[in-house]
């Protein structure tokens, strides 16, 4: 399947989750990812949720992730497709985006090879742990730039696509767990 078919069917998907079940379902995926063998790493990156768009809610997740001490990593978009990476600290304060993504107006930089895990936002993935976002690169462009054995976490409400994604570019890079609330898959 084409990605921008995915693209178009699951943000109907999501667009028909109301807040709360959003919401409920967040929980239940921070909750699952405890099964995932990742809690002796240090850096955590973890995409802010567009409200808006009916993404997964990370905040149960960096309530996690702080409760166990761990240095959470939060991104924000410097150019038409790079990141910069700040570590979320009491002080961060936070302007939403020309996207409505919450990012950190400043702070103390984490270059991408200190960071040991990545949650990835998308729109969809396959059995293959390919994974379709918005389309613009900075996922792709930011995981390149991270060191081979950085853990890549996708994030959905939903399950693998039946379909394997067949518009996987060279740049694209494959996730190594997806959490949904349902299951945790590896790849």
């Amino acid at each position: 399947m084409l990605k921008r078919e995915l693209r178009k069917k699951y943000k109907n998907l999501r667009a028909a989750i109301t807040s709360a079940k959003a919401s409920d379902l967040s929980l239940v995926l921070a909750n699952n990812i405890l099964q995932i063998p990742i809690w002796d790493f240090f850096y955590y990156h973890i995409f802010l949720s567009i409200e808006e768009k009916s993404e997964v809610d990370t905040l149960p997740l960096i309530t996690l992730l702080q409760g166990k001490d761990k240095n959470v990593v939060v991104p924000k978009v410097v150019s038409s497709n790079s990141m910069e990476n700040y570590l979320l600290t009491d002080n961060t304060a936070f302007k939403k985006s020309a996207w409505g993504v919450p990012e950190p107006m400043d702070g103390i930089e984490v270059p991408e090879n200190k960071i040991d895990v990545v949650f990835v936002p998308l729109l969809a993935f396959d059995a293959l742990g390919n994974r379709v976002g918005y389309g613009k690169g900075f996922y792709d462009t930011f995981l390149n730039k991270c060191r081979k054995e950085t853990i890549k976490i996708g994030l959905s409400f939903f399950e693998a696509e039946s379909e394997q994604i067949t518009d996987v570019h060279e740049n694209d890079v494959k996730l190594d767990y997806c959490v949904t609330p349902k299951k945790v898959y590896t790849f």
